[in-house]
């Protein structure tokens, strides 16, 4: 009898350790398809947003993520070059990342989708740091350690406990802050067309603004630019308190649409410790464009000049990440740039991206062809908190500046010929003796810094108003 209860021991020993070995029985499946950016494998299903590892024959495998799926046959679209892969490769899951357990908590926590999602490493040593859209370094200086990890996708914020935009954002830029005032927690676009000072622009807030830490996203730019940016826009200074995450436009459209992700979650992050965070996604058009290549790849149906639905579903699903905390907390200024594709400001993206957003800042060519610099078009451009910001007296003086400049414009070109007569249109002769001042007031040096109470006392000083 004893010997009969020792076997059964025995095996139910053996058992325990079978059912806890990792090696004993593995999932797989098989690579049946690969067409253009998709791949298709059969005998393994997996939910969406699932990351996955093929094997290349002969060593090495692709990572890939699970986009899609269509009765037994899932969809996979790589992070990596698919090159070597062959068909009836074997398909692995990559191992789930686990939530970690609070201190003093007995149990796992209750699992949501975003816990499903890829985590990647967050903490703050990427301060000072330029990583790829997996959080792989980039920069040469060594492996990052970290001690957390944090879900790419973030449950969305209640509205009612965020905090209202009250305290305004110092930017640099004397246009911005006198003008355009940005509020702490504002997400504001940046519509421009190619070749218009965006880059520099945006270097110049990133070195100039009293933001705690800046967060850089660059998505889909030319690889060229990455650098350019770090070093001569960016600045030693600006680096130091940053965080580039760079997805350049040679890598996969997963990876970009990652790289968007992964650089919302930092700000999100740091947010959350209390800090004031500016946050730059350069650009919002270019992470369009990555879903819109996943979208049709998978067969969705394009509807607005080659857009599928799913694109005009992401952006505010990605904007509304960003923001104010709750009350005493941290927050989320952002700046999304917005290419306008042959300066069409009707743009698809750009229109649907101008209704999701707290303001725009409009770059126009014909300033920057003129060397204007920044080449900020006044007349277009909105700031939808700025009534909330600023004091009666200084909302009065920038409704006075719009007025003379905007009159000035139309009538530009009777001007020109001199077909204007002097004393016919009493606010025109204002706009034509005080244009000059007007237009040197939003130009300003790149390496020309206008903190928010100078530029506010100069906007003053152009009317004869004291502050």
């Amino acid at each position: 009898m004893e010997r009969h209860t020792d076997t059964w021991r025995q095996v139910l020993a053996d058992g325990k350790r079978l059912a806890a070995s990792n090696s004993a029985f593995q999932l797989s499946g098989r690579l049946t398809r690969i067409n253009g950016l998709v791949m298709e494998a059969a005998g393994l299903k997996l939910p969406l947003g699932s990351g996955c590892r093929i094997v290349v024959p002969g060593g090495g495998s692709v990572e890939a993520e699970v986009v899609g799926f269509h009765g037994e046959r899932i969809f996979m679209m790589p992070t990596d070059d698919i090159f070597g892969l062959a068909p009836g490769a074997q398909v692995l899951p990559m191992e789930p990342t686990q939530p970690k357990l609070v201190a003093g908590q007995h149990t796992a926590p209750r699992r949501r989708a975003s816990d499903r999602a890829k985590h990647l490493p967050i903490d703050d040593s990427l301060l000072g740091r330029v990583v790829d859209g997996a959080g792989r370094p980039l920069d040469g200086l060594g492996p990052i350690t970290t001690e957390d990890t944090r879900s790419l996708q973030s449950r969305p914020v209640n509205p009612l406990q965020r905090a209202p935009i009250s305290q305004s954002l110092d930017v640099g830029i004397r246009a911005i802050n006198a003008l355009l005032t940005v509020g702490r927690g504002q997400r504001m676009g940046l519509f421009a067309g190619s070749g218009v000072g965006k880059s520099v622009l945006i270097g110049m807030m990133a070195r100039y603004t009293q933001a705690d830490v800046i967060v850089v996203g660059l998505i889909g730019e030319r690889g060229r630019e990455v650098k350019e940016f770090i070093e001569q826009n960016l600045g030693a200074e600006g680096r130091a308190r940053s965080v580039v995450v760079a997805a350049p436009a040679d890598t996969s459209p997963l990876m970009r649409l990652q790289g968007a992700a992964y650089a919302t979650t930092i700000a999100e992050y740091f947010r959350d410790q209390g800090k004031q965070v500016l946050l730059i996604m350069d650009s919002l058009t270019r992470y369009a464009m990555a879903q819109r290549e996943i979208a049709l790849a998978i067969g969705e149906p394009p509807v607005t000049r080659g857009y599928p639905p799913s694109v005009f579903a992401r952006l505010p699903a990605l904007v509304e990440r960003a923001g104010n905390g709750p009350e005493e907390g941290g927050s989320i200024t952002a700046f999304y740039t917005v290419l306008a594709e042959g300066d069409d400001q009707q743009d698809p993206i750009a229109d649907a991206a101008r209704a999701i957003l707290d303001g725009h800042i409009v770059l126009s060519r014909t300033l920057a062809d003129q060397g204007h610099y920044p080449a900020i078009d006044i007349e277009q451009s909105i700031s939808r908190a700025m009534h909330n910001l600023v004091k009666p007296a200084h909302f009065e003086q920038v409704r006075r500046f719009k007025l003379l400049f905007s009159r000035y414009q139309r009538s530009r070109d009777l001007i020109a010929v001199g077909a204007y007569q002097a004393g016919s249109d009493p606010v025109l002769d204002q706009a034509v003796e005080a244009y000059p001042a007007l237009e040197a007031f939003l130009q300003q040096g790149i390496d020309e810094r206008e903190g928010f109470d100078g530029a506010v006392a100069n906007l003053h000083a152009l009317f004869g108003s004291e502050v």
